[in-house]
């Protein structure tokens, strides 16, 4: 009988945010198709929650708790990382804070903390896996962008503008380290069924009306599942994408086709 590989089998794959929401369905998938998955995030206890969820299932992770706005605590956890699987071979920076409101009623240390965890925390992270990577010449990096680094959407100035900058930062990225073995790409969600989007309409004063009106500006007439943007993940983690680099993945139902936005009408 033929044994199917999976698609990431035996791969070393860190993925930041990785404690709830699509961070964490990517953790699960990843784990899924055979990787060795760190999960790193804030706080040890949901991390580890999410690798005792992964181990239950048969995978293999390890909880990584780390501020990625803080280089000394990003170098503590990928010391433990390689020591325990090994050097790096998939990144994900997926881990984001989303700050609403126009940019003027923005608190300013709110924006602060949106560009060190957004950006800065994506580029550091990738800046301390790339030297590995190199001494391997393999290795696949995706940002976690959003169809707001697009479009833009009411309320969302600072989150849209650092999600904007990761897709430039993975097209500049992509281009210097093309022919030294790594890919560096970008997915941008539309509006995904997850605790980021529940608290987001949790602040505003119709969430419910919001809600639906996020349904009905996406042509495919949903808003989308953290599975589906999972199954990209794997994708551009694996081998099926060796082709592969310097692109923007947008998995958002049609929105940034169409360019619709929901207005808040408080």
């Amino acid at each position: 009988m033929k044994i199917l590989m999976k698609r990431l089998d035996q791969k070393i794959a860190l993925i930041s945010g990785a404690a709830a929401g699509i961070g964490r369905g990517i953790a699960l998938a990843f784990a899924a198709e055979g990787a060795k998955v760190g999960v790193l995030d804030l706080d040890q206890s949901r991390c580890q929650a999410v690798v005792d969820e992964i181990k239950t299932q048969g995978g293999k992770a390890l909880a990584l708790a780390a501020d990625i706005s803080n280089p000394i605590s990003i170098e503590t956890a990928l010391s433990k990382l390689k020591k325990h699987f090994g050097p790096v071979e998939i990144l994900v920076n997926n881990a984001a804070i989303m700050p609403s409101g126009a940019l003027h009623e923005t608190d300013w240390q709110a924006i602060q903390r949106c560009v060190s965890v957004n950006l800065l925390g994506s580029v550091a992270l990738s800046r301390a896996i790339i030297p590995d990577m190199l001494a391997q010449a393999r290795g696949s990096i995706i940002h976690m962008a959003s169809v707001t680094g697009m479009l833009g959407l009411p309320g969302l100035a600072i989150y849209s503008a650092t999600k904007g900058a990761l897709i430039s930062l993975a097209r500049a990225m992509s281009t210097d380290y093309a022919k030294k073995g790594i890919r560096v790409n970008s997915v941008s969600p539309g509006t995904i069924d997850s605790p980021m989007l529940h608290a987001f309409l949790a602040e505003q004063n119709q969430g419910k009306v919001l809600r639906k009106a996020f349904d009905e500006m996406h042509p495919i007439g949903r808003i989308g599942t953290i599975e589906e943007v999972a199954k990209v993940f794997i994708f551009l983690a694996s081998d099926e994408a060796s082709f592969v680099t310097g692109a923007n993945y947008t998995v958002d139902g049609g929105l940034s086709v169409r360019g619709e936005q929901p207005q808040d009408e408080s």
